[in-house]
């Protein structure tokens, strides 16, 4: 038997953190969104183990501010050592971030996704369907068709929607659907991944956070998050070429391993599981209505901990584009620009990840010892930088290339404005936002008021501590100013997803920077010139 449904504005198939940060940001739009998912009990076991500052700001915008610091805990120093416990490189987890606290966060996953679920369980748009396995997809001009079917009674269901996001995994099938092959960067091997919770007043004598790049046994040694005020350790083992997944898959061969680090009678194993570390990236994100998101469309090394964080930015560009659309103020060319911006963002991050992983990967004693030499002879190269957005909907100079700052991810911090402080997201809000340090609003023409008016854009003006402008905002963790002064600023916009859209120098110049706007977002159909000349009429 098939039963027939009414049109959703969103159906998503897959339920892990990528699907549920989807689903929550649509639904705090006001989507009816349907989410299928084939298994009925979530996976227990922690997986990810760090969420970013960028993705910490945005979990706080969706409304996870407060119960963030309780699921959470500041990164330490990520240091890289040889056999001998010599230091190769060192990336500093725990420092100021831009976007205000440090610049990664460790997190237990399960403990982080009940708190997704209790968050989007508790939006009345949002249907959840456990225990339905997503069978054949389909799609006309009008609408994507899913049929899916409930794993226990066979019973099958065709759901339509305005838009299918594909959230499923590795081997999602909206990715076949769309017919999209998959980029191998060449990236592959196979690690146990064992998770520790320590006994109560155990403490052990290892590093915060390393990787031990030992070639006899690559290992990692990392935080896996706080549940109930305990926190769980996790360790990776590489294979080595003499040994199978088998092998290591056993647990007495785990306690062997963890052995120099851990002793039984110091902590229980949570799971251990042999992994495959892949580096795959898909060639076509989208396909009429057919989107897909995280894992569906890139698989990266774990060593910089953005698999999960490369999905959630996923979700946060595609949310701001889809908000438009579905409201019917922009055409569906708007969703060309989701892979347009994410798909180099988040190779540069797979070419990162992968370039940390061949500092460790390396079994070979001879090998390993070439390593070590190019390290401290300062002939290594050294890791890329964390890349920014390159392309899309950016402001571009008269040759046409992307005119610097644009693409930077905008700082982010508390302000005060009279007598309210916070976080500037709570305070000002979410959505384009044009900050200036000077009062550039004041020398804006009629056509660029009436089209910040028209697109509902946000426009503050930042000031100093002391600065007793009336309405400004007060800069009170120095994130702003410094910023803008670094990068000759006067006035910027952000977009919606943090990243800045463009900036100018000198006031005189903000109603051109609108402007810009305004004609870029009119390629996709978003328009305020019926609104513009109305008010200016």
């Amino acid at each position: 038997m098939t039963e027939q449904t009414n049109l959703y504005d969103v159906v998503q198939i897959g339920y892990g953190p990528v699907s549920e940060i989807m689903a929550l940001a649509l639904a705090r739009q006001g989507r009816k969104i349907a989410i299928f998912e084939r298994w009925r009990e979530r996976f227990p076991l922690p997986r990810a183990v760090c969420i970013d500052h960028e993705l910490y700001r945005v979990l706080s915008a969706l409304g996870m501010g407060e119960q963030l610091p309780a699921v959470s805990h500041p990164g330490p120093q990520y240091r890289w050592f040889n056999a001998e416990w010599r230091e190769l490189l060192a990336i500093d987890w725990s420092a100021e971030s831009i976007s205000g606290g440090p610049e990664v966060n460790f997190v237990h996953q399960p403990t982080l996704e009940r708190m997704f679920e209790d968050v989007v369980q508790a939006c009345p748009n949002v249907e959840l369907n456990l225990g339905w396995e997503a069978v054949e997809v389909t799609q006309t001009d009008d609408y994507a068709e899913l049929v899916v079917r409930d794993c226990e009674s066979g019973q099958q269901r065709t759901v339509r929607a305005r838009y299918l996001i594909g959230a499923d995994g590795a081997n999602s099938l909206i990715r076949r659907a769309i017919g999209s092959t998959q980029e191998d960067r060449g990236f592959e091997a196979d690690w146990l991944v064992i998770d520790v919770l320590p006994h109560e007043g155990v403490t052990l004598d290892i590093p915060p956070a390393a990787q031990y790049c030992n070639p006899t046994r690559p290992t990692t040694i990392v935080p896996a998050g706080v549940k109930d005020g305990r926190f769980f350790r996790r360790w990776e083992f590489m294979r080595l070429p003499h040994e199978t997944a088998e092998d290591l898959e056993h647990e007495d061969v785990a306690w062997q391993l963890l052995e120099p680090w851990v002793r039984r009678d110091q902590a229980t194993i949570v799971r251990h599981k042999v992994y495959t570390f892949r580096s795959l990236l898909a060639d076509t994100w989208r396909k009429g209505r057919y989107i897909i998101v995280g894992d569906a469309a890139h698989v990266m090394p774990p060593f910089m901990g953005q698999g999960m964080c490369a999905g959630l930015r996923d979700d946060w560009n595609l949310a701001w584009k889809l908000d438009l659309l579905l409201d019917g103020k922009a055409d569906a060319s708007l969703l060309d620009t989701y892979q347009e911006e994410r798909r180099p963002h988040v190779s540069d991050v797979i070419d990162l990840s992968m370039y940390l992983g061949k500092v460790i990967c390396i079994p070979d004693a001879q090998k390993a010892a070439e390593r070590d030499e190019a390290f401290f002879t300062g002939k290594a190269l050294p890791p890329p930088p964390f890349p920014s957005l390159t392309s899309g909907i950016l402001r571009r100079g008269a040759d046409g290339q992307v005119a610097a700052p644009a693409g930077l991810l905008s700082p982010h911090g508390r302000v005060r404005r009279g007598g309210t402080e916070g976080r500037f997201d709570d305070v000002v809000g979410l959505g384009f936002v044009v900050i200036s340090r000077s009062d550039a609003g004041d020398a804006l023409d009629a056509e660029a008021r009436a089209i910040l008016e028209a697109l509902n854009v946000r426009s503050v003006v930042m000031v100093a501590p002391g600065d007793r402008r009336e309405d400004a905002l007060v800069d009170l963790d120095g994130k702003y100013l410094p910023f803008m002064d670094a990068h000759g600023i006067d006035t910027m916009i952000v977009r919606p997803d943090f990243y800045l859209y463009g900036a100018v120098p000198h006031a005189d110049q903000a109603g051109a920077l609108i402007r810009d706007l305004d004609g870029d977002l009119e390629r996709f159909g978003v328009r305020s010139h019926a609104a513009v000349e109305a008010m200016t009429a």
